[in-house]
């Protein structure tokens, strides 16, 4: 996939093909309606925009990105686009009137077809709608279609929905919102060396991600990248928190590889949470702890098997 950093670089590259509009965060299912409706009209791309708006316009109030550019790009390209737009979002860029973006998407790139979501709106104080964009791509021979929200068992898939049950450790919700478990990549970094005096060594997980699970143990399914056997997956489980039997304060990400032998630190790994098994709990002593472990691990091997991860 072509990824162009602004208008200007993407030039006429994109002339005659269907673009879907949108920030995109977590590529899910109802994004993926969205490239899916592009793809019957015309080679498909897309036009995204970094930071997320919400960073520049409330940055108080933005939310945790579900993924990072680099990992949105990826997706994309997996999903089959020929092209993203990334373009750079800034208060300057907010004052743009809709007259100025419909002439980006229409003059500039030369699309032919665009594809929204309902609630789609562009310009500044959001003034632009989906009648003045599908009014202005008339005007030019183009045309705008509008693609309704993607429910999941009822749920509408948002990225705001699949924040809130990564945030309450909901990750088969997600999952199924997602069309993918949720994911986050990490390096392997020193830590206490605990797991592997009680027979469970764990990596440690170093991530740049915003958002990660809410505090508990998970199945998990982990990929490492480069080095030895790279793409890889092995089951695993993993414990976000504090480990509070230790005494811990720091939040960190720990993952049992399962059947895995081998030296981790300094790798970069990619863990998909799977299920959560339980919240983090406080044991009363090291052998309490190791026991529960042991059942750990047994019902990620469950979960494993159940989901075919």
């Amino acid at each position: 996939m072509k990824v162009f950093h602004s208008v200007a670089e993407a030039g006429r590259a994109l002339i005659g093909r269907a673009l879907a509009l949108g920030n995109f965060d977590g590529v899910h299912v109802g994004h993926q309606a969205l490239f899916a409706e592009a793809r019957r009209h015309a080679p498909p791309a897309a036009f995204t925009f970094n930071p997320h708006p919400g960073k520049v316009l409330q940055p108080d109030l933005a939310p945790k990105l579900i993924t990072l550019l680099p990992r949105r790009l990826e997706l994309l390209a997996g999903l089959g686009l020929e092209a993203t737009v990334v373009q750079s979002f800034s208060r300057d860029y907010a004052r743009t009137v809709p007259a100025d973006f419909e002439a980006t998407l229409f003059d500039a790139l030369g699309v032919a077809h665009v594809v929204v979501g309902s609630d789609f709106t562009y310009g500044a104080a959001r003034a632009g709608t989906v009648d003045t964009l599908r009014e202005a791509a008339g005007r030019r021979g183009a045309k705008v279609h509008v693609v309704a929200p993607v429910t999941v068992d009822g749920v509408v898939a948002s990225s705001s929905r699949v924040r809130e049950y990564i945030l309450e450790g909901r990750v088969s919700a997600a999952c199924r919102l997602l069309g993918r478990p949720f994911d986050l990549d990490g390096m392997v970094v020193a830590g206490a060396g605990r797991g592997r005096t009680i027979g469970f060594p764990t990596a440690n997980v170093d991530t740049q991600n915003e958002l990660r699970p809410a505090p508990g143990v998970y199945a998990i399914r982990v990929r490492l990248v480069g080095g030895e056997s790279p793409g890889t997956w092995y089951g695993g489980a993993a414990n976000i928190g504090i480990k509070p039997t230790f005494g811990g304060t720091e939040v960190t990400i720990e993952a049992h590889l399962l059947d895995f032998a081998g030296d981790l630190y300094g790798r970069e790994l990619r863990v998909e949470f799977l299920e959560r098994l339980r919240p983090e709990q406080r044991f009363g002593s090291v052998a309490e702890l190791t026991g529960q472990i042991k059942r750990d691990v047994e019902a990620a091997r469950t979960v494993i098997a159940r989901t075919g991860a």
